[in-house]
């Protein structure tokens, strides 16, 4: 079994990111990253600074939402008929599991929505693909990597 570090979804992270010119430090914990408060504190980071990576379905079509760690989507916000996405539906849509879904690298492309909350901090970590792993990366950069993700207030 592959080192974490080396996990096939920790590299297809890097991977997506380098193709966008970002370099990342991906930290694997031993604990568990997969909530914001749990990654918060493996880090050492504000609650707030925690990127939630959370899969919605409108209709057919999944939307990935990046959301502050102390926020909540409010899927009113969404559109008509936005729930949360299951489980199975999240892996289908994005091809990671719950608790681990990076803001990148999914194949295909996820339509994206970041909310602007998340513009409150130079500093954000987010999934890095597994539930114990995360990356720091700077807001700007990050939102400069997702070129055709929406800006918007969802919370």
């Amino acid at each position: 079994m592959p080192e974490l570090r080396d996990h096939p979804s920790i590299q297809r992270v890097r991977e997506a990111a380098s193709r966008k010119g970002v370099e990342l430090d991906i930290r694997t914990f031993a604990e568990s990253t997969h909530t914001a408060a749990e990654a918060a504190e493996a880090v050492g980071a504000e609650l707030g600074q925690i990127v939630k990576s959370l899969v919605f379905m409108d209709g057919d079509s999944a939307l990935l939402c990046l959301c502050a760690g102390d926020r909540r989507v409010d899927t009113a916000k969404l559109g008509d008929g936005a729930r949360q996405a299951k489980p199975d539906e999240v892996r289908e849509a994005t091809g990671f599991a719950v608790g681990g879904v990076p803001p990148l690298g999914h194949d295909p492309p996820v339509r994206t929505v970041v909310d602007e909350s998340l513009r409150r901090f130079e500093t954000l970590w987010c999934a890095g693909g597994t539930p114990h792993a995360v990356f720091p990366v700077g807001t700007d950069e990050l939102l400069a990597a997702l070129p055709d993700a929406e800006l918007r207030e969802i919370t």
